[in-house]
C-alpha cells in the first residue's frame, strides 16, 4: 500500500512515518507534505492508495485539496485535533480520522480498514457528505447510513425520526422511505447532536421540524406531522417542550 502523509507539523509527519514503519513495514511512504499546493503536487506525481490528510493546513482546509480533484481514487483518513465541529463532520460522514497527537492503537485500527478493499462510488458518497457538512458549519446537513449491502447518502431534514431497535437503528423519512441501520441510537443521539434531531425517549430520536403538537394525557406524547404517535419519557419532557418553544423563534 502506497502513502503520503499531508500535515503542517513536522512532529506530526514524522510521529505517523515512525508509527506505520514499525506496525506496517509493507507500507511504501511515497511523500510528506505540508501544504495543500505540496500535498496536491505529491498525490498528483505518486498516485497514492491512502493519504493521512490535516484538517488544517497553512494555505487552506485538508478538504479544499481532495476538492482539486475531480475523482478521488485515495482513501483518506483525516487527521485533526481536538477540533469538536470538523470532527463531528467526519464522523457522520464515515470516514476514518486519528487525533492528534496520534495514538497508536487508532492509528493500526484506520489502517487496517484502509486495507480493506472499498467501492470508489461509496468513497466519493462520503466525501460528499462532508464537504456539505463542513460547508454548513453550523448545523451537520447530510449523514451516510450504512445499511446491511450499501451506503445511503440522507438529508437530515428529510428524516423525520428514528427508533431503537435492539442493536440497530430504523430512520424513518419523509416520503414513506425506511432505512436500517446497525448503529445503536445512542451513538446517533451524539452525532446528531445541534442538527435538529432530539431524544424524546430511551427509543426514540425525533427531528424537531417534524413536530406537530405535544399531547399531556397518557404520560405525555408527540404526534409528528406523519401521524406518528411518539411517547415521551417523563424526565425529558421539560428539555423536549423547550426545544419546541426555542424552534419557533428559529
Amino acid at each position: 500500500m502506497n502513502v503520503i502523509i499531508v500535515d503542517d507539523e513536522a512532529t506530526v509527519r514524522n510521529a505517523i512515518r515512525a508509527l506505520l514503519n514499525e506496525h506496517f513495514p509493507e507500507v511504501n511512504i511515497l511523500a510528506t507534505a505540508g501544504s495543500i499546493e505540496e500535498g496536491y503536487e505529491a498525490i498528483r506525481q505518486n498516485n497514492p492508495d491512502l493519504i493521512f490528510l490535516d484538517i488544517e493546513l497553512p494555505d487552506g482546509t485538508g478538504f479544499g485539496l481532495l476538492k482539486k480533484f475531480s475523482t478521488v481514487s485515495f482513501k483518506v483518513i483525516f487527521v485533526t485535533g481536538h477540533q469538536e465541529y470538523a470532527l463531528d463532520a467526519i464522523k457522520v460522514s464515515a470516514l476514518d480520522y486519528v487525533l492528534k497527537p496520534v495514538d497508536t492503537d487508532e492509528l493500526c485500527k484506520a489502517v487496517e480498514k484502509a486495507r480493506e478493499i472499498i467501492n470508489q462510488a461509496d468513497q466519493q458518497l462520503k466525501l460528499q457528505a462532508l464537504s456539505e457538512n463542513l460547508q454548513s458549519r453550523k448545523v451537520l446537513k447530510r449523514i451516510i447510513l450504512h445499511t446491511s449491502d450499501h451506503l445511503q447518502l440522507v438529508s437530515i431534514s428529510e428524516i423525520i425520526r428514528a427508533e431503537a431497535d435492539s442493536n440497530y437503528t430504523s430512520f424513518n423519512l419523509s416520503g414513506g422511505k425506511r432505512i436500517l441501520v446497525s448503529r445503536t441510537i445512542k451513538e446517533f443521539e451524539s452525532l446528531l447532536s445541534g442538527s435538529g434531531m432530539i431524544r424524546v425517549h430511551q427509543s426514540h430520536l425525533v427531528n424537531i421540524a417534524f413536530i406537530d403538537r405535544f399531547v399531556k394525557k397518557d404520560g405525555g406524547y408527540l404526534i409528528l406531522k406523519d401521524g406518528s404517535k411518539i411517547p415521551v419519557s417523563p424526565n425529558l419532557k421539560k428539555q423536549v417542550l423547550k426545544a419546541m418553544t426555542e424552534h419557533l423563534y428559529e
